[in-house]
């Protein structure tokens, strides 16, 4: 672990990291446990990620917990799922405000459970005026949906035209910036409808470890890939002037 760490450049650090977490399920399948078990170590994966990327003082990091089409999965599993999501936030309330960390949700949680929705609510209110780490969630989130919801609120708004700018401030993330870097575990390479508008330049990422897998170690691992690859944003290396892209 430690010889990963030094390679990184903290002067070129990705800001925003998005994560797709997936291959819970995978992950518990090949160790003869039910999948329900998969989200409960992935669990600890989200944990161990967020204290990490404290460390590496990164702006962001965005997790895609449930998506709109998880609802599909079965009764069992979408429970359980929103069963750790209420012990995380019970059991990491605390954390999050002594480490000055801002919780932060995207999604239409009004769908989910009313006790995980108010416990979400609290939390984003209880630590909006922090400072340090964003933590970002997506739940009950879709890429699409997103999108959809900007576009209503700008015609319910009664404006006829808007450049990209404007448009941006009409979605979920308008608070923070889009992601730098999206890593998807398990070797899927596709983003899922993630943060479909947010992701237009993002470098992605696919590690072939499932997500209960996934540690600080391959978290840094992510980070060296990330500051090998040359971000031009579509124009030509050296016409790209320092502090130009944000």
């Amino acid at each position: 672990m430690g010889k990963d760490r030094e390679e990184i450049d903290f002067s070129r650090l990705p800001k925003h990291v998005a994560f797709i977490m997936d291959g819970n399920g995978r992950w518990a399948k090949l160790r003869g446990m039910p999948r329900v078990y998969g989200h409960k170590i992935g669990a600890n994966a989200l944990v161990r990620v967020v204290r990490r990327a404290s460390e590496l003082g990164l702006k962001v990091v965005s997790f895609y917990a449930f998506s709109t089409e998880n609802w599909n999965r079965p009764k069992e599993e979408v429970d359980e799922i929103f069963r750790l999501c209420k012990h995380g936030l019970k059991s990491k309330k605390n954390s999050f405000i002594k480490r000055n960390m801002r919780f932060k949700v995207i999604g239409d949680i009004s769908k989910l459970p009313q006790d995980l929705s108010k416990l979400l609510g609290d939390l984003c209110e209880q630590t909006k005026n922090n400072s340090g780490l964003i933590v970002n969630m997506a739940l009950n989130y879709g890429g699409r949906a997103e999108i959809v919801l900007a576009v209503n609120k700008i015609i319910e708004a009664g404006l006829d035209k808007v450049d990209e700018a404007t448009f941006a401030s009409y979605l979920q993330t308008a608070d923070i910036m889009d992601p730098d870097f999206v890593i998807r575990t398990s070797g899927e390479q596709r983003l899922s409808n993630f943060m479909m508008y947010e992701c237009a330049y993002s470098e992605l990422y696919f590690p072939k470890k499932h997500w209960p897998a996934f540690n600080a170690r391959e978290f840094d691992k992510a980070i060296i890939e990330y500051q090998k690859r040359d971000r031009r944003f579509g124009a030509i290396k050296n016409e790209i002037k320092q502090g130009e892209i944000k």
